[in-house]
């Protein structure tokens, strides 16, 4: 929840926009004062590209440490450890000015980066394991809203009579800190995963007491009795590489369906959107001075769209939901770049453009915005699932690094005609969707690879005691017929 205040602080070009230039000015000074002379102007270019793009890198970083922290420490202690990374980063970058140290901010990006890639794996993984399956949509969906809550609370915090200024902008970074100390502070008395418990740690006391914690009822029986069904499925079965979550068969379209999820929610176009932002509501008249206070209605729209979507996910699914979603921004983004070629034809035509930015940014958190993470989760076993968030947060990580290193040549090339590739990019998606994904609310695991298993064209061969080409399950000598999950297994279908 705490990574919502890091997306702020790169996500909103207009607020970027600003603190460029004060970043800029004080990589300057610092130079400066270090070497006798200023900066060179391909240095600064340089130096401003790395601050930007290292917190990706750092994404990426987080990513992959998340499977050994999480076998080590489970999901809650995972998130609670997770925190000294935030408060690290927070620390560096809202005292690199005063020490006049610019590595220290980008020092201070990377380790936020970290943090970012740790919680977008830890965080839905935990979600998604505590939640029970008639709510685990509307619950997994709770990340995307805080991360819009965040960006909305970075947008207000980056106003100039708040933190906005050239003497406070570190603070603002530094800002992060503060829900990484609530945290800190709150977790530790919540439970850890019952699945983490029972499946990993063995611990079915444990397991049966964090039941009682999260349903608020003495009697979890049936909860438990669902897990350990699910437990001898799995029996035997060791947390999966993500070489061999790549190369078993049974699982080939779900890892498919993660990739494509993942690469469409950083590649549809919405960082772009920022870009041009403060031009169009320059265009539509609106002075320098109040575009910061127009741009807070992208944050209220974002927050608004994604509380929509926690409110409706379990009523309409999530297939619904994420084809719309990239539908309407492939539809907006056509719209969009007509206005924004015709934008001088009439006065009324930008005031139509700053219609299709909000159109898009709520079809994006309507739906995009925090379905790929709940996917993840409920596409895979429990052996799988860490490989799967590994696989999922790279993919999230290296898009959003490309987004970065190509948009402004795509910018530059295509002009305003760039949100065409973006509205190809959604609207394929929106296909795949279409052909390819199951609904899966409702759904148990096992049901949900059921779906799978007609277009994987792989099945367990019955009387064996493999699971998947990667596990090995033991089959139990005299498997219960009243078991659902047994007789899953029994017919080559888990």
């Amino acid at each position: 929840m705490k990574c919502s205040e890091k997306d702020s602080a790169d996500s909103k070009e207009s607020d970027l926009a600003r603190k460029k230039l004060y970043i800029k000015s004080f990589y300057n000074e610092s130079w400066e004062r270090r070497h006798g002379h200023p900066i060179d102007p391909d240095t600064l270019t340089l130096l401003w590209s790395v601050t930007v793009s290292i917190f990706a890198i750092g994404g990426l970083v987080g990513t992959l440490m998340v499977k050994l922290i999480g076998k080590v420490l489970g999901r809650k202690y995972t998130l609670l450890v997770n925190n000294g990374f935030a408060i690290s980063a927070a620390l560096l970058m809202a005292c690199s000015l005063q020490a006049g140290v610019f590595e220290m901010l980008i020092m201070g990006r990377f380790i936020m980066g970290v943090d970012g890639g740790i919680a977008l794996s830890a965080l839905p993984m935990y979600l998604n394991e505590i939640s029970p399956k008639e709510i685990r949509g509307s619950l997994g969906q709770v990340t995307a809203i805080f991360i819009c809550i965040g960006v909305f609370t970075g947008q207000v915090l980056g106003l100039p009579e708040l933190l906005g200024k050239e003497s406070t902008w570190p603070y603002l970074f530094g800002v992060i800190a503060v829900p990484a100390f609530v945290q800190l502070v709150s977790l530790p008395f919540l439970p850890e995963s019952p699945r983490y418990l029972l499946f990993e740690k063995h611990d079915q006391a444990g397991a049966e007491k964090a039941f009682q914690t999260f349903l608020g009822k003495e009697d979890v029986s049936r909860e438990v009795e669902e897990v350990l069904m699910e437990s001898r499925v799995q029996r035997n079965v060791q947390l999966v590489s993500v070489l061999e979550l790549l190369r078993s068969p049974l699982v080939r379209w779900q890892v498919f369906t993660v990739v494509a999820t993942m690469a469409c929610y950083q590649l549809c176009g919405l960082n772009a959107i920022w870009f041009y932002t403060n031009s169009i509501f320059g265009k539509a008249g609106i002075s320098p001075e109040k575009i910061p206070y127009i741009t807070l209605s992208t944050g209220g729209i974002e927050t608004l769209a994604a509380i929509f979507s926690g409110l409706v996910i379990e009523r309409l699914g999530r297939r619904p939901l994420l084809m719309g979603g990239f539908g309407l921004m492939a539809l907006f983004f056509g719209i969009l770049t007509i206005t924004l070629t015709l934008q001088d034809h009439a006065p009324w035509i930008p005031y139509l453009s700053i219609v299709c930015i909000l159109a898009i940014i709520a079809s994006f958190c309507s739906g995009p915005g925090g379905i790929p993470f709940i996917l993840t989760g409920e596409f895979f076993q429990q052996s799988q699932r860490p490989a799967a968030f590994i696989i999922a947060g790279t993919v999230n990580w290296l898009s959003n690094f490309a987004v970065g290193l190509l948009f402004p040549f795509i910018q530059k090339s295509l002009g305003t005609y760039c949100f065409l590739v973006f509205a190809a990019i959604c609207l394929t998606g929106a296909v795949y969707f279409y052909f390819v994904l199951p609904e899966t609310k409702n759904r148990t695991q096992a049901e949900i690879s059921q779906a799978f298993a007609k277009r994987n064209k792989a099945y367990p061969p019955e009387n064996t005691d493999s699971a998947a080409s990667d596990t090995k399950v033991t089959r139990r000598p005299e498997p219960d017929p009243a078991s659902t999950l047994d007789n899953y297994v029994k017919n080559g279908v888990v």
